[in-house]
């Protein structure tokens, strides 16, 4: 049996590393330093410029070399920080999940596969997005060559994109992100397919909030540490 702490900083590490595979995929790669990652430029959009990795670090570990104007984003790992005399307010909180490897799952829906090609991944971000195009530019086809990385779809039998999610492998877990369902399809829908497609002897982490949380934990997930993320104002 793991124990928490060791799975919360597995998917405090795995979620960073997922950062930073996105804003690789845009030409912008972040650093890992001993108790942050941080990027001395711009992220992508809802990607934090800034990510705190360990229960020690401080407001000068994630501000440090990051651009502070408005817009700039901190994830705030385990929910310590104080960066509102730094011009910063928060902007949501949610906890870390943990579902343990080779819990048995809901039955998969014929139809789940992983993304391969430039055009699926091109699809599967319009349906991400809900049709948003801007949005949807956000996955780019360099997310399709990095060994850590897995996105997978449902599709329908006329071929249409019923839900998906990414899959991150590393830190000893795999971590599940951008998960959605389309035309009120249910969360359980993609819980299933991003559950069966993860690797079979890894603990799944990930963090949710609201109902999304609700569901998570509607598919065996366990609440496991608090996060918040802060915004530059």
């Amino acid at each position: 049996m793991i124990d928490k702490a060791t799975l919360l900083a597995a998917a405090v590490r795995n979620n960073a590393d997922w950062c930073d595979t996105m804003c690789r995929a845009h030409g912008l790669p972040g650093s890992f330093g001993p108790r942050a990652w941080t990027n001395p430029r711009r992220t992508p959009l809802y990607y934090p410029d800034a990510v705190s990795l360990s229960e020690d670090a401080e407001v000068g570990d994630v501000l440090a070399g990051v651009d502070r104007s408005a817009g700039a984003s901190v994830k705030d790992s385990h929910a310590r920080l104080d960066l509102a005399a730094e011009g910063f307010r928060p902007l949501f909180e949610a906890r870390w999940i943990h579902r343990p490897a080779g819990l048995p799952g809901r039955p998969v829906t014929a139809g789940f596969r992983p993304v391969t090609s430039p055009a699926e991944l091109a699809a599967w971000a319009l349906a991400w997005s809900g049709g948003d195009a801007e949005e949807a530019e956000l996955f780019r086809p360099g997310l399709l060559a990095d060994p850590t990385t897995t996105i997978v779809a449902g599709h329908d039998g006329d071929g249409r994109i019923l839900g998906g999610a990414v899959l991150t492998e590393s830190a000893g877990v795999t971590g599940v992100s951008n998960l959605f369902t389309a035309d009120g399809v249910p969360a359980s829908y993609a819980w299933s397919g991003a559950l069966a497609a993860a690797a079979p002897g890894l603990p799944v982490v990930g963090y949710e909030s609201g109902d999304d949380l609700d569901a998570a934990l509607a598919e065996g997930f366990e609440a496991i540490g608090h996060l918040r993320v802060w915004l530059a104002v």
